[in-house]
């Protein structure tokens, strides 16, 4: 039977996510009855709101340098679109819905493998050495898409990597697309170090901000770039708002709303994101203590809500069970873990690898109520219903490696 190798969306998007913040709810129900269509790139308030976020983190921003879009993928699309024609790099493994959106603009993408130390980024010798060899077989590469909090590993680029690996992207021509979804969701925030690659050479870097990552709803989509203050910058913005207009790819009323006031970070939205990610780190470092309790390897989550794990040390147990690749690892922790399960192969590995995403979401209850009560604990663990969702977690994979386990 022919396997398809076409990548899920996120499963945290699939199961709707964290409860709606009552403030965002309200201003959403407040602009619902506007019949007007938005602005197609975002409203004035919009682009000042995302201007002000970005100034807050470090990157002075002229509303004139943003562009708002009904989504991180729509808005990716339209800058890959929009971009000098040539090729991509990505990082090995990357977020699932960079690659099919590079094919679907007809542009090839290289894959260049990231570093022991972190996710989100290629090795900066790796990239060095995918440029020569996409350039030696006829291709033009042009950019470099990273994520310095990155979707699949959970993990952080430290500040002196990130700086090695823009260093050579500018060297060898690229604009670098930097996805900081997950900025905010950094697990201890006084702990690590976060940098975007616009604070290291604004003029060659387009910021791409996912809002469902930690201010607003996933089932609300609104994503904002703030594009270079150049006339390469600018000249890419008014490609991409006219790729945007050609498709009416503009926020609805009441998303934009909700999305400018969660932009401004009152009190209530701040709030919110400190709990989530308090809450998501416990479960994580928790799963990533089972996790390698029984010999798998993985990197220790730092942000987001997802880990990744890599059970090649275990291939000899796992065979017994017919478990050779990550298509068939998916296929067997889904089964007992539910969507929350998506093997290595939907993130650029190799499917012969035994990797696999794991989102932490279930971990903090199946219900809105039992969410709610993990964003409020102190302790997250100490609750019976995220213990028990642990305990569960702990002997999947205790019984995955268990030898004659059923």
């Amino acid at each position: 039977m022919q396997r398809q190798w076409t990548a899920p969306a996120p499963a945290d998007r699939d199961d709707g996510g964290l409860p709606v913040l009552p403030e965002l709810a309200a201003c959403f129900a407040a602009a619902a009855d506007r019949g007007a269509p938005e602005p197609v790139g975002g409203s004035a308030d919009l682009r000042a709101a995302a201007c002000g976020y970005w100034s807050r983190r470090g990157l002075w921003t002229d509303p004139a340098h943003v562009v708002a879009a009904p989504g991180a993928e729509p808005l990716l699309l339209a800058l890959l679109a929009s971009a000098p024609g040539g090729d991509v790099l990505l990082p090995r493994p990357c977020a699932a819905w960079y690659e099919p959106l590079v094919r679907l603009v007809d542009r090839r993408g290289h894959h260049a493998p990231v570093p022991a130390e972190c996710g989100g980024l290629p090795d900066p010798f790796a990239l060095l050495e995918t440029v020569r060899r996409v350039r030696a077989e006829g291709g033009v590469p042009r950019i470099l898409l990273l994520s310095v909090a990155d979707d699949p590993t959970g993990t952080v680029a430290p500040p002196e990597l990130l700086h090695e690996v823009c260093e050579a992207a500018v060297a060898e021509g690229l604009l670098i697309v930097s996805d900081e979804t997950w900025r905010d969701t950094v697990h201890h925030p006084h702990g690590t170090v976060l940098l975007s690659p616009a604070e290291m050479v604004p003029e060659h870097v387009v910021v791409l901000t996912d809002l469902a990552g930690a201010l607003t709803p996933v089932g609300w989509p609104a994503a904002v770039a703030r594009f270079p203050a150049t006339e390469r910058g600018a000249e890419l913005r008014a490609r991409v708002l006219s790729m945007l207009t050609a498709v009416r790819a503009g926020l609805p009323t009441a998303v934009s709303v909700a999305a400018g006031y969660a932009l401004t970070e009152p009190e209530p939205v701040r709030d919110r994101m400190a709990a989530a990610a308090r809450a998501h780190g416990a479960v994580a470092a928790a799963a990533y203590r089972a996790l390698t309790a029984v010999g798998a390897l993985c990197r220790p989550p730092q942000a987001g809500r997802q880990l990744y794990a890599d059970l090649d040390e275990l291939r000899g147990v796992l065979a017994a069970r017919s478990l050779t690749d990550s298509v068939e690892l998916e296929r067997y922790l889904a089964g007992r873990l539910g969507p929350a399960v998506a093997g290595g192969h939907r993130f650029g590995d190799p499917p012969h690898t035994l990797r696999v995403r794991l989102a932490t979401l279930p971990l903090l209850g199946a219900s809105e109520e039992l969410r709610l009560a993990a964003l409020a604990a102190p302790d997250p663990l100490e609750l019976p219903s995220v213990a028990e969702e642990l305990a569960a977690f702990e002997r999947v994979f205790g019984d995955l490696v268990r030898a004659g386990a059923p």
